[in-house]
């Protein structure tokens, strides 16, 4: 689509497609190397506290590039920051699949966290930039589907990246990114415009650099500065509403973000770890052993898609993740299958309200201009809780990913989870923002 083709009179479904697909590219390649990092250590002669560097490289390269892209998407528009990023994607898959050491994964791991930082704030943004266009709520369906991508490829990944080392070797895992490079850059190339609602409203020109970081995309003043530089009154910035860092709702919901990432990247690394390396399975088979936590993730999030009310998904997404925190230390050598799939069951309820609850939070909570960023600094809160996880996995396994390692694990998991249902039973906000219109 370009900026020339008349709009629609309502959502343009034809964004979907590459906006979804740009979008998993980051908690793809977040989870499918959990399963590789066994054959990897293996190939390379490298113990488990090296082979977690695949982990945090991508996870602090995110951390530091999500609020960065978003910003520039809300600066100069989705498409141009799409495209030249899932470029980067592919370049990255090639790298993986031909490096000769565990040093250039390491690279490519640091490339993929910078090519998939772009998507999901462009996501955001169009989705919110349709709504202003067409005067309607975005459609409740578009950002449910957005969530149900991202927890369908976070959760399939690992079976997904099993799958890949079954057929071929773990360098499958990075090499899958070519093609889905190819498709991103296509679609992207079809269908995303070059102008949206929010960049016509500033003048075509993206929205304005806020120096004052109110929050806002202020129009270009033509006023001649004073002397201390600032052409505003204070009177007008009294006005001004406060800038992401200053809105405690929002600090609020970046807060559970972590330690919801704290949770998760602590059970898909450590538990799959275990598997392979404790209870003595292949990597297809640990992957398979986590298709409960796929199915339950992806059918609880679009079941509580329909519903509008926050805080209930939360507190449900925290009680949820205690139970499997407390049931880790039990697990052993000679848990039954049926037992271990219950544990990922647990998992999979927590991140399908979870993450929805909280991106639908962010929709709610941030400033149109500012949902590029916005939306760039819930991934980060994420992915910061992921560094965390992968710091603790590499602490309590040491050597090798052993059940003593496990149990201690599982403790560490548990008190984040008990610290995730106190923030959000401590928190007001959330249950002021049920009382808003919903998306």
């Amino acid at each position: 689509m370009t900026a020339t083709t008349a709009a629609p009179a309502h959502y343009d479904r034809r964004l979907t497609l590459p906006l979804l697909l740009g979008s998993v590219l980051n908690p793809v390649n977040s989870s499918m190397v959990a399963v590789a990092l066994v054959p990897i250590g293996a190939a390379f002669g490298e113990p488990p506290s090296r082979t977690t560097w695949l982990v945090t490289s991508l996870y602090v390269t995110t951390a530091i590039g999500q609020p960065l892209l978003g910003r520039l998407v809300d600066r100069f528009g989705p498409r141009r920051l799409y495209l030249a990023a899932t470029a980067l994607v592919g370049i990255a898959g090639m790298i993986g699949l031909l490096a000769q050491s565990l040093d250039w994964l390491i690279v490519s791991r640091v490339l993929l966290g910078l090519g998939t930082c772009s998507a999901f704030p462009a996501a955001m943004y169009l989705i919110r930039s349709e709504a202003e266009r067409t005067g309607e709520e975005a459609p409740t369906g578009v950002l449910t589907a957005l969530s149900v991508a991202n927890q369908t490829v976070a959760v399939v990944g690992p079976t997904l990246g099993g799958l890949l080392i079954g057929l071929g070797s773990w360098r499958l895992v990075f090499g899958v990114n070519v093609p889905l490079s190819l498709a991103c850059l296509v679609l992207g190339a079809l269908r995303l415009p070059s102008t949206t609602a929010v960049e016509l409203r500033d003048g075509g020109q993206g929205a304005s650099v806020d120096e004052s970081g109110d929050g806002r995309a202020n129009p270009v003043d033509s006023r001649p500065l004073r002397p201390e530089g600032d052409p505003v009154s204070p009177a007008d910035r009294r006005n001004r509403p406060p800038a992401l860092h200053r809105r405690p709702a929002l600090l609020l919901t970046y807060l559970r973000m972590t330690l919801y990432g704290v949770v998760v990247y602590s059970f898909l690394y450590g538990f799959t770890q275990w598997l392979e390396d404790g209870r003595g399975l292949g990597a297809t088979s640990a992957g398979l052993l986590l298709l409960p936590m796929s199915v339950t993730a992806v059918a609880v999030t679009a079941l509580v898609g329909r519903t509008r009310v926050l805080w209930w998904k939360l507190v449900l997404a925290a009680v949820a993740f205690c139970v499997a925190g407390a049931a880790m230390p039990l697990l052993g050598s000679a848990t039954s299958v049926l037992a271990l799939g219950f544990v990922t069951l647990c998992v999979g309820v927590g991140q399908g309200t979870a993450s929805l609850a909280n991106q639908n939070a962010v929709y709610l909570q941030a400033p149109p201009e500012r949902m590029g960023a916005a939306a760039g600094f819930l991934r980060t809160a994420g992915y910061l809780g992921a560094i965390v996880s992968s710091a603790a996995v590499a602490a309590f396994f040491g050597a090798d990913a052993g059940t003593h390692g496990l149990h201690e694990l599982g403790w560490f998991v548990l008190g984040c989870a008990l610290a995730l249902l106190a923030v959000t039973l401590l928190d007001p906000s959330i249950r002021r923002s049920d009382q808003k219109v919903s998306p």
